[in-house]
């Protein structure tokens, strides 16, 4: 089952677009597996690398990949548990400039990305058909939490696109 139309904001259907799969599972499971050998074969003389003035690094980015997919679970998580208020939106920029990430290397990353995605995994995995399509709240409009697990997918997807061609 994909999101349709009507389960999310305008601004996600670019993002669920680049998931081809037909089923959440699948579509976590296998971009959790392109995510983690695309940053497998980062170049490591890239990863402080950016490819403009106030641009993020390539480890900039891939933290903001984390940081999104621990964000859009905890809504999805709130959603499927009927929890409607309405959540705040973040400042991607303002997580990226207060992430410390001078002691951080890519196989953190690496690991962080694979712990938190599996556990996204595990929580979609337990939800029913009526929890995926339950909605809520956020800042720019009402969506469901099916729409939430395919923008995950298509976050990270959107984000290794630009690293390719922007930064490799």
């Amino acid at each position: 089952m994909r999101p349709q139309k009507k389960d999310y904001i305008p601004y996600f259907e670019y993002y669920i677009n680049l998931i081809p799969e037909d089923d959440i599972i699948s579509a976590l499971k296998t971009n959790h597996q392109t995510v983690l050998d695309f940053i497998e074969d980062i170049p490591r003389q890239k990863l402080n690398y950016f490819y403009d003035e106030g641009k993020w690094t390539v480890k900039q980015v891939i933290n903001h990949i984390i940081d999104t997919e621990r964000i859009l679970s905890y809504r999805a998580l709130r959603f499927a548990r009927g929890d409607n208020q309405k959540v705040l939106s973040f400042d991607e920029n303002l997580y990226a400039a207060n992430a410390n990430l001078t002691n951080t290397n890519i196989q953190l990353l690496a690991d962080e990305f694979d712990s938190v995605r599996l556990s996204n995994i595990l929580l979609f995995k337990q939800l029913s058909d009526k929890e995926l399509l339950l909605k809520g709240q956020m800042a720019s409009g009402e969506v469901n939490v099916l729409a939430l697990g395919y923008f995950l997918c298509g976050h990270a997807q959107h984000h290794i696109n630009i690293i390719k061609e922007r930064y490799l």
